[in-house]
């Protein structure tokens, strides 16, 4: 394999990899979920900019009518990462990836229920699979202590903003260029958390010096290197390559978190996530299908 037909494998891995370091972040953090969140849209999309300007010149301009759509997905993604990053305070790091990346679920049944896209029966198999795996995981918290539950059910409903991000992006990315688009959702989320903080009342400043950098490291590596390498490894690989190795992070962050965070995930969590994982995949895969066999749906 010749090194440009590798590096997007390595693409591939360094994002997953950054995206799975994601929720240690925010435990390690000394602030609220949400704070962790505007700062990481913050800085990210400031250092972005310069970029951004740059294409800005060099390509035609974005046509204004279409300018919504970045902007909704910003809000939308405001959401995601306040409830996610919430989640965390509630519920384990493996918890809260994995329940946050069922998101196929949610996009799969959208497509159904709204745009009357037809599913095949390997699709309501997949369904059951994920949902049941997830009813292990989040069960299994709730009887251990109810705030885990709470915790669970956060990051669940992280998972359905983000499904509608990835609906509304879905049909933006038709009439915007990616790096543009990923730009103005930057600005609209980080106006959205921006509120969202100022309801909740949390405070913008007076954390400590380790908070700060890890404000910094997180906008760097979990949301400007995590994005654009998998970006850059969708553009590159097959989705047969792509989807089981996106279904990898919540697995990814679960190890990690062992020696990191010293979370021990109970069997029945573990066997929980590798039911969900295996219902993800399969629920992903038939959608992939379905849109393949139907272009114009």
């Amino acid at each position: 394999m010749s090194p440009n037909r590798f590096l997007p494998y390595i693409a591939l891995a360094v994002g997953i990899s950054a995206l799975s370091l994601s929720a240690m972040f925010v435990r390690w953090a000394e602030a609220p979920g949400p704070m962790t969140g505007f700062y990481r849209l913050l800085i990210s999309t400031l250092f972005l900019t310069p970029l951004f300007l740059r294409q800005q010149k060099q390509l035609a301009p974005i046509d204004k009518k279409y300018l919504y759509l970045p902007l909704a997905g910003g809000l939308l993604t405001a959401f995601d990462f306040a409830f996610w990053n919430s989640s965390l305070k509630f519920t384990t790091a493996a918890n809260a990836t994995l329940l946050g990346n069922t998101a196929p679920l949610w996009v799969a049944l959208a497509a159904f229920l709204i745009f009357r896209e037809k599913l095949k029966g390997i699709f309501w198999v997949g369904l059951v699979l994920a949902l049941t795996g997830a009813a292990l995981v989040m069960g299994s918290d709730f009887l251990t202590h109810p705030t885990l539950g709470l915790g669970d059910m956060m990051a669940s409903t992280a998972a359905i903003f983000y499904a509608a991000y990835q609906l509304v992006t879905q049909r933006g990315r038709v009439h915007i260029d990616p790096f543009r688009y990923t730009w103005l959702v930057g600005v609209s989320a980080t106006i959205g958390m921006l509120i969202i903080n100022l309801v909740l009342g949390n405070p913008f400043t007076g954390f400590s010096t380790q908070t700060w950098v890890i404000f910094f490291v997180t906008a760097i590596v979990s949301q400007m290197i995590g994005y654009l390498a998998i970006t850059y490894a969708l553009g590159h690989l097959p989705a047969f390559v792509v989807a089981p190795t996106m279904i990898g992070q919540p697995i990814l962050t679960a190890i990690l978190a062992i020696p990191l965070l010293n979370e021990i995930p109970a069997t029945i969590q573990w066997i929980g996530g590798g039911i969900a994982l295996a219902g993800i995949y399969i629920v992903n895969q038939s959608h992939k299908q379905t849109q393949q066999e139907t272009p114009n749906a």
